[in-house]
C-alpha cells in the first residue's frame, strides 16, 4: 500500500457537490492499495499514519495523530500506483482492482478507527473534488515494507 500524507488546517471532500468527508486540522490521507497488499499492510500503515509524529503541538512539529487524536481524511486513490516508466499513458496493472481494493482501504479506515482516531472518507471509486489547506506544508509518501 502507498499513502500520501498531508497535514492540514482543513480538509474536505465532496462528490457531485455533496460534502462526504470533511475535517478540521489533521491529516488527509490518500491511500493506493497494489494488487499484492493484504490485511497485513493496512494495519501496517494505519499503524504507521497514526505514529508519525509530524503535528503541531505548540511551536514544533512533535506529535502523532494517536497522541492528540486529530482528525484524519481518507481517500482512496488507485492512481498512487501508476507506471509512468514507458510511453506517456499511465498503467494501472500494479493496482489492485475495486473488489480487493475497497475492503483493504475500509481495513485502514477501520484499524485507524481502532487506534482512537476520528476518520472521515470520500466514497470509494467515486469522481471526488477533494479540498484542503497544507499547513507547513508538509506532505510525505509512506510505502509499507515489501515482503520477502
Amino acid at each position: 500500500m502507498r499513502a500520501v500524507l498531508q497535514r492540514v488546517s482543513s480538509a474536505s471532500v465532496t462528490v457531485a457537490g455533496e460534502l462526504r468527508g470533511e475535517i478540521g486540522a489533521g491529516l488527509l490521507v490518500l491511500v493506493g492499495v497494489s494488487r499484492t497488499d493484504t490485511g497485513a499492510e493496512a494495519r501496517w500503515l494505519a499503524g504507521k499514519v497514526a505514529g508519525l509524529r509530524v503535528l503541531r503541538d505548540g511551536q514544533r512539529d512533535e506529535a502523532s495523530a494517536a497522541s492528540i487524536g486529530a482528525p484524519v481524511l481518507v481517500v482512496s486513490q488507485f492512481t498512487l500506483h501508476a507506471d509512468l516508466t514507458s510511453g506517456r499513458r499511465p498503467s494501472w496493472q500494479a493496482a489492485a482492482p475495486a473488489a480487493s481494493a475497497e475492503p483493504l482501504v475500509t481495513a485502514f479506515c477501520t484499524e485507524l478507527r481502532a487506534l482512537g482516531l476520528p476518520v472521515a472518507t470520500g466514497e470509494f471509486g467515486a469522481t471526488m473534488a477533494v479540498h484542503s489547506v497544507n499547513d507547513g506544508p508538509l506532505t510525505l509518501l509512506v510505502e509499507t515494507p515489501a515482503r520477502p
